[in-house]
């Protein structure tokens, strides 16, 4: 039982489980615009996650401590490396013009983890992008939003209507909707110099917001040319779902609440729509 506990806790801690839920916000674009299982798009996105993800979590902890890093540290970096060819062979299939746009959101998440602006900018001792008061969730929600809706889009030629750009706002939304069961689970550990939503307005109010804005993403839906009834009722569905996980989140929620359920979200959301089809 320990041994699957294990394995189970490398899959959260390894970040796949976040890259599967990239991956699946990813197909759900391709689902929505009618465009086919682009491979390149999804396997990029699935390695480029774990990467980067390991990158922004580990690269404090790692720096400084190679000779003495735990096992399972040194697990994760080895299976990083990985990730991260596979994530050069897949970006080498990828159209120059995607390339261009990726390196750009590639420096957003290198300064997120590393110190490179002056103190004078940060109101804590870390000087990154991550520690910015109150900036944390909206870059994630914008690095998701491009990663998931611009990039396959861009791949894949399709002109950026309307429906498009009300895309990249829904899923800017729901990213943000989220990250709030992780900042309310996070009240007990963050600095209170990080500002954020539920530090700032506390938990009943960032939990009205979320339900607020879920409302917001589900609205935008009937301002699209392209509508379907599938659309509805899968956007409703999730909502839904969200909706619930975001009432029920706390402080002292369990330890895959938030890790596990919340961030399978998307991966619902995916199935969802497959099943409709």
């Amino acid at each position: 039982m320990n041994g699957l506990k294990h394995i189970f806790n490398f899959y959260l801690n390894s970040s796949i489980h976040v890259a599967f839920a990239v991956f699946a916000f990813t197909w759900v674009t391709l689902i929505q615009f009618k465009l086919g299982y682009d491979k390149s798009v999804l396997y990029f996105v699935f390695f480029a996650t774990i990467t980067g993800y390991n990158f922004v979590k580990y690269f404090g902890i790692a720096k400084f401590h190679h000779r003495s890093l735990a096992n399972w540290l040194k697990m994760i970096q080895v299976f990083s490396l990985i990730a991260f060819i596979a994530m050069c062979y897949f970006a080498f299939q990828l159209q120059e013009e995607t390339l261009i746009y990726l390196s750009v959101f590639g420096l957003i998440t290198f300064l997120y983890a590393v110190p490179l602006l002056p103190m004078r900018y940060f109101r804590d001792s870390q000087m990154n992008l991550r520690q910015i008061n109150g900036l944390k969730i909206y870059i994630i929600a914008l690095v998701w939003a491009f990663t998931t809706v611009v990039l396959p889009l861009i791949e894949n030629d399709v002109v950026f209507t309307a429906d498009a750009f009300i895309t990249i706002i829904q899923r800017f939304v729901f990213v943000i909707v989220l990250m709030l069961p992780f900042e309310i689970r996070d009240l007990n550990f963050d600095s209170i110099k990080l500002g954020t939503i539920p530090q700032r307005i506390g938990v009943k109010l960032t939990k009205i917001i979320g339900v607020l804005l879920l409302m917001v993403f589900f609205f935008l839906e009937y301002f699209k040319d392209e509508l379907t009834a599938g659309s509805i009722v899968s956007t409703l569905i999730i909502v839904f779902i969200t909706m619930l996980f975001v009432i029920f989140s706390n402080k002292n929620q369990s330890e895959y609440y938030s890790a596990f359920w919340v961030e399978a979200v998307p991966i619902m959301w995916l199935i969802i729509l497959l099943v409709l089809r």
